[in-house]
């Protein structure tokens, strides 16, 4: 019966991805992020979803006229310059044929944003490129929520299948990075629903984020939770809520996840966190001696002892330093114009709304930055998915700005 049942939404994202293009965008996101052909059973299971509904999109782009040219925007020249930084590593990788075959499965990741960039070509578009992010997520988050507190958070919960999250740690992170997203969607939408559902879903996925026992998460989820109460309008409330809900967990998480956690200061003692530091100090000093091309793909298997578990060790160790501050530069780059964007905006009618994604999403990237400090993702996505709805919002921002000038300024003909 599921086969059936994703098969016809399957079905239902080509036929929207036919119609409207840019529904195939938001196709995209579910089957990247939600994955719900992998909740299958039979054949569907086996089915290559995810690349029938890109080349859907793919033809539907170049054949439709609702679209756009791609933003004038420098984190675009910059991103290209980084998929090239990899190319040219994968020449110099140790592992050539291992190394091009990963530069291919990233450059596949990366293909669809260009989907994203010019055909969401509205503001509307956006927001529900957005919800459709933080839903497609936050469903299996609420899911995972549920499954922690009926098992007393003794039972690790996981992504997905088949998914960039999949594993435990880094499901914790995208469940973290994904809340600001629906408190996004709270804000804006209409819907006495949403309105109320999403406040209730807020804690269900912290409990599915703890029962992750990730230490990183942890540590995100105290940066998130600190964001969201300094950002808050109503600390009065928000901040008892967290205290009541952090004693009442207490009571029920188990001794041996405080034993987990507590290894965050006690790492001298911890054989996994010592070995981590071991593998960051192996890729720190072979970036010195290779600093523009590092290791190649995957090459900690030939320079240490296990993988990098640091997207920032990741970066520089794989493909050197100059693709490393072209990467850091297109997130703290974003974080930047995220925080200077308001600041555009202030006093001008009709844009308060710009406040809310800033902050939202600038929130969803400080997360992403310090829960993935200790897990290597930084091919991930979702972190090019904030960064590009970032662009887009700031396209979006500028233009409606502009329009708003140019009719304050319009002279105005006074009839005598």
């Amino acid at each position: 019966m599921r086969d059936y049942v994703v098969l016809i939404f399957l079905i239902a994202c080509i036929i929207a991805a036919w119609k409207k293009p840019w529904w195939g965008v938001l196709s995209l996101a579910v089957f990247s992020y939600l994955n719900p052909h992998a909740y299958a059973w039979g054949f569907v299971r086996s089915l290559p979803v995810y690349y029938v509904l890109f080349l859907v999109v793919a033809l539907r782009t170049f054949t439709s006229k609702d679209k756009q040219s791609l933003p004038k925007d420098w984190r675009i020249p910059v991103f290209v310059m980084l998929w090239i930084g990899f190319a040219i590593s994968s020449t110099q990788a140790y592992f050539p044929d291992l190394a091009w075959q990963k530069f291919w499965i990233v450059t596949k990741i990366y293909l669809p944003f260009y989907f994203t960039l010019v055909l969401i070509n509205t503001r509307h578009k956006l927001y529900s490129l957005i919800i459709t992010i933080g839903a497609s997520i936050g469903i299996v988050a609420v899911k995972g929520g549920i499954f922690a507190i009926l098992k007393g958070f003794s039972a690790r919960v996981y992504g997905p299948p088949n998914t960039q999250f999949e594993e435990n740690n880094a499901f914790a992170v995208a469940m973290l990075i994904s809340i600001p997203l629906l408190l996004l969607w709270q804000k804006e939408t209409l819907s006495p629903w949403v309105k109320k559902g999403i406040p209730m879903a807020i804690p269900i996925i912290y409990a599915a984020s703890l029962s992750s026992w990730s230490r990183g998460a942890l540590l995100t989820m105290g940066v998130l939770t600190l964001m969201l109460i300094v950002n808050s309008k109503r600390k009065y409330l928000i901040i008892p809520l967290v205290l009541i809900g952090a004693i009442f967990v207490k009571d029920y998480l188990p001794q041996e996840w405080f034993g987990r956690m507590n290894t965050i200061e006690t790492y001298q003692q911890d054989s996994s966190a010592m070995s981590r530091i071991t593998a960051w100090t192996d890729g720190w000093n072979h970036t010195l001696e290779h600093p523009l091309t590092g290791a190649g793909f995957d090459g900690w298997i030939y320079v240490t002892e296990r993988d990098w578990h640091s997207s920032y060790v990741e970066m520089f160790s794989e493909h050197g330093f100059i693709a490393f501050g072209l990467w850091l530069s297109l997130i703290l780059g974003t974080i930047i114009s995220l925080t200077s964007m308001p600041k555009k905006i202030q006093n001008v009618a009709g844009m308060e709304w710009v406040n809310s994604y800033c902050f939202m999403l600038r929130a969803s990237l400080i997360c992403y930055m310090v829960g993935t400090a200790f897990l290597g993702l930084s091919y991930w996505d979702l972190l090019y998915h904030l960064i590009f709805i970032s662009v887009l919002l700031k396209k979006f921002v500028m233009d409606e700005l502009a329009v708003i000038q140019a009719e304050q300024i319009k002279p105005r003909w006074v009839m005598k």
